[in-house]
């Protein structure tokens, strides 16, 4: 069986969020004692719960025998697989792959490969469904380029959602990056965006379930 912890990006907020309960239900008692305390324990109880799901960290350790192997860097569902121009970093076309995450997803990020971190950068931006194809330019959003041991560049981008409000990132230039190791974290319905060369080889189609540092999404031609 995993053992599945609380995400360091959620401990604060669930303390807070236990005092902020606990307060409310006891100035519900004072001022309406009269009303069952049960009800309002069990719908304190119900926010606590899915507050405490929403920042689960399963662990996950993988062992990959194939560095051109690129895994999911998310838990979610593939929602774009082609062609397209990326303007911010490469100026020319890569293949898209994105997986949009629900409120119900693990929602911490994993770097894909391994790798040095040759660009991290964060934008300010809208809050519209993530599911959007324009998101990716007008969300609130992070750029991390990846290099790989064999020199192939790819890009990760985190975005946020109509629910999110912050984007961690823990990539900066000139960091060493591995499998195993979490990217960031995306707080409450995202996406993650990612663009691969035009000769990689990619193994899931549309619709199809991820499951972050897991699934492998495609491999990278570096022979």
């Amino acid at each position: 069986m995993r053992h599945i912890k609380i995400h360091k990006e959620g401990r604060l907020i669930l303390v807070s969020l236990l005092f902020i309960l606990f307060a409310i239900n006891l100035i519900v008692y004072l001022q309406f004692p009269h009303l069952s305390i049960a009800i309002t324990t069990i719908v304190s109880a119900g926010i606590m719960v899915f507050f405490t799901y929403f920042f689960r960290n399963p662990m996950r350790v993988v062992e990959i025998d194939d560095p051109s192997y690129i895994l999911a860097p998310a838990d979610g569902t593939v929602v774009v697989i082609e062609p397209t121009i990326e303007n911010e970093y490469f100026g020319d076309k890569r293949i898209q792959v994105s997986i949009f995450m629900s409120v119900f997803n693990v929602h911490a990020n994993w770097y894909p490969i391994t790798g040095t971190v040759l660009k991290s950068v964060h934008h300010d931006g809208r809050h519209i469904g993530a599911y959007l194809p324009k998101s990716s330019q007008e969300n609130e959003r992070s750029t991390v380029v990846i290099e790989t041991e064999g020199k192939t560049q790819i890009l990760v981008r985190q975005i946020a959602g109509a629910l999110a409000r912050r984007i961690v990132t823990y990539a900066h230039p000139g960091k060493s990056c591995h499998l195993n190791e979490h990217l960031g974290f995306i707080k409450f319905g995202s996406r993650v965006d990612m663009y691969l060369p035009m000769d990689a080889e990619i193994f899931v189609k549309v619709g199809d379930k991820t499951s972050g540092n897991e699934t492998i999404i495609a491999r990278l031609n570096e022979s």
